[in-house]
């Protein structure tokens, strides 16, 4: 089920470790099939050089796991919030650089300084 979908959030993941957006299993990329109200997720706490397309995890709107036998990613509850409220969007990154992981702890202010990068149908946006 939604096999390229799981292909290109396996890749949009992998991509991320690759550009140093996330720290060990943290982060993770997300993809919807609107027509199906299905979402394509990392699966929870899997080191990203144990991931492969056939172990993304599909949930339906309400979380409820419909393919995969791992837990999808913690991060859920908010990706499925983002596509609930905006219709528009077909993917969410949620990434954990090491910059802004440094400076979130020492300093209460974490300044918004971000970029947006392009990985493949994703856009990224990143402190």
């Amino acid at each position: 089920m939604l096999e390229e979908i799981r292909k290109e959030v396996y890749e949009a993941n992998v991509e991320l470790q690759k550009q140093g957006l996330v720290l060990y299993t943290w982060g993770n990329a997300s993809q919807i099939d609107r027509e199906r109200g299905l979402v394509v997720i990392k699966p929870s706490g899997v080191p990203y050089s144990e991931l492969f397309p056939e172990n993304m995890v599909i949930v339906d709107l309400e979380e409820n796991v419909v393919e995969g036998s791992l837990r999808p990613s913690v991060d859920t509850p908010t990706h499925l919030f983002l596509y609930r409220h905006f219709p528009k969007i077909g993917g969410v990154v949620h990434t954990r650089s090491t910059w802004a992981q440094a400076q979130k702890r020492v300093s209460h202010v974490l300044v918004a300084l971000t970029a947006t990068i392009s990985l493949g149908r994703f856009l990224v946006r990143v402190l």
